[in-house]
């Protein structure tokens, strides 16, 4: 079916108030401008119903009951995960948060919740995860940095609590152990639950790190380790210097715990000589208070830790992953605006006739205004782009009118000059050709501008925002640079039609 461009009608559709609900229907068959580069046809809308979904998932924690929100958090991340609809190209450097996001819904399918240890080197993490376990798994020793890298295992506890894992990590402060370091923190962003352990009064590094973790909304127990190298009186002044002046911003009282992962203790032992002496060994742990508070934290809101900490991820994840697909497309656009410019400059540059040369010009706006709206996932029929365009013509106001004018005349002029071609002999093409470079970069100016609005109100999903159209098309202008579009435009229109540069016989602009 053959279906043409009412361009005559521009002036009759009112642009102003313009709505979603006028991009239905497609009745505009555009040129095809679209670059190879867009595999992409997902919708933002999709992405915005995910974001909804995981918003309500992480306010239900608060209301609903652990079960139900547990259920919803699991919904909302597979929602997420089946929409996510990548290109190669878009996959490509965001394989941690892929494959994160795919550690985070299996850990919500098997109810798993994550624990991790956290602190300095030499502080008995891995001494006070053996305590927990109750039996020797993890490395323990003398030399500093034992943990070289993070290590997982199973903790048995009752089945109505889920799954449990324990996760030792490296010492923060290990000396070039920066990618160890950031190991920890990787860990740290998937683990449910942090024992934060320490072994005497906070080092500056350990605060930072506390203090960090927090920020991140991490559920945070403050391990107090190695109590019993210190007399009672020693010990209760550091427990009072760490909760009244280290952490009484971070952490309550009751999220700092005192243990001894592998207390030493002093035997009476006696001598080959026969000579009574005092030896110390390793004597029963004394974790019994962290593990009734680990228990505790499990039983009031284990579900709610795994389905909030996956919530969090997974809406950081996915905002990343978002912010990508948005910068491809914004090049895409680009390319797509720049095919437009070219398009338009080269029609108004060959045409003589004055009225296909401004419908032409109009035709070519709209396809690039169609092709846009394609690219954004904003159906847009022929009327929402007409009306688009006269509104971002309006915001673009002495642009737009100096256009018209400007091309009004030179293509007079060009005509006249083109018709006297073949009379003079030739004589008047160097004119002709500048008039039409002339012409076709203040065309290709115009064309280049509302590409660049179009674009703007597109990635803010069919919004001018607060400010309203001419603001948001005034800031747009002040990021253009006519100069160089115009040089561009000129530049690639001899290019492509064969011919050297010719002097512009108004002057330099």
């Amino acid at each position: 079916m053959d279906r043409r461009t009412d361009i005559d009608g521009i002036d009759g559709i009112d642009g102003s108030g313009l709505d979603r609900g006028d991009f239905e229907g497609d009745d505009f068959e555009s040129n095809d401008l679209e670059s190879d580069d867009l595999e992409s046809n997902d919708r933002l809308d999709e992405w915005d119903a995910v974001d909804r979904e995981l918003d309500a998932a992480i306010e239900s924690l608060a209301d609903l009951d652990a079960e139900l929100a547990y259920r919803q958090a699991r919904s909302a991340l597979r929602s997420l995960m089946e929409r996510l609809d990548l290109t190669p190209r878009e996959r490509s450097g965001l394989e941690p948060d892929l494959e994160g996001l795919a550690q985070m819904l299996d850990k919500l399918e098997d109810q798993r919740v994550q624990i991790a240890v956290f602190g300095a080197v030499s502080r008995g993490k891995s001494s006070l995860l053996n305590a927990l376990l109750g039996r020797s798994v993890f490395e323990t020793g003398p030399t500093h940095g034992v943990t070289q890298s993070s290590r997982s295992i199973h903790w048995t506890v009752p089945s109505s609590l889920g799954q449990v894992e324990l996760v030792d990590t490296p010492g923060i402060d290990e000396v070039n152990g920066a990618a160890r370091a950031a190991l920890a923190r990787e860990v740290g962003q998937a683990s449910d639950l942090i024992l934060f352990v320490v072994a005497g009064d906070m080092t500056q590094v350990e605060c930072e790190a506390l203090s960090q973790l927090r920020e991140a909304g991490k559920p945070i127990l403050l391990v107090l380790n190695k109590i019993d190298q210190f007399p009672e009186a020693d010990r209760q002044a550091i427990y009072e210097k760490i909760r009244d002046d280290r952490v009484r911003e971070l952490l309550s009282p009751d999220e700092i715990v005192m243990v001894a992962a592998a207390p030493l203790v002093a035997q009476v032992v006696q001598r080959p000589d026969g000579t009574i002496a005092a030896d110390l060994q390793r004597g029963a742990p004394q974790v019994e208070s962290l593990k009734l508070k680990i228990l505790e934290v499990l039983a009031r809101e284990g579900k709610a830790l795994v389905a909030l900490n996956s919530l969090l991820y997974a809406q950081a994840a996915g905002d990343r992953i978002l912010s990508r697909k948005l910068a491809l497309r914004d090049r895409s656009a680009d390319r797509l605006i720049w095919n437009g410019t070219t398009a338009k400059a080269i029609a108004v540059a060959v045409n003589p006739v004055v009225v296909l040369d401004l419908v032409g010009g109009a035709a070519i706006d709209l396809a690039t205004i169609l092709a846009l709206s394609r690219l954004y996932g904003i159906p847009m029929g022929q009327r929402g782009a007409i009306a688009l365009m006269k509104t971002i013509a309006i915001g673009l106001g002495g642009l737009s009118a100096g256009e018209w004018i400007a091309r009004l005349g030179l293509s007079a002029l060009k005509g006249f000059l083109g018709l006297s071609t073949v009379a003079t002999g030739g004589i008047t093409t160097v004119p002709y050709l500048s008039i039409a470079a002339t012409q076709a970069a203040i065309a290709g100016v115009s064309s280049y501008a509302i590409g660049q609005a179009t674009k703007t109100y597109l990635a803010n999903d069919a919004s001018w925002g607060p400010d309203g159209p001419r603001a948001a098309i005034g800031r747009v202008l002040a990021t253009l640079d006519e100069q160089s579009i115009v040089k561009r435009i000129e530049a690639e229109l001899w290019a492509k039609l064969g011919r050297p540069a010719v002097p512009d016989p108004f002057g330099s602009r």
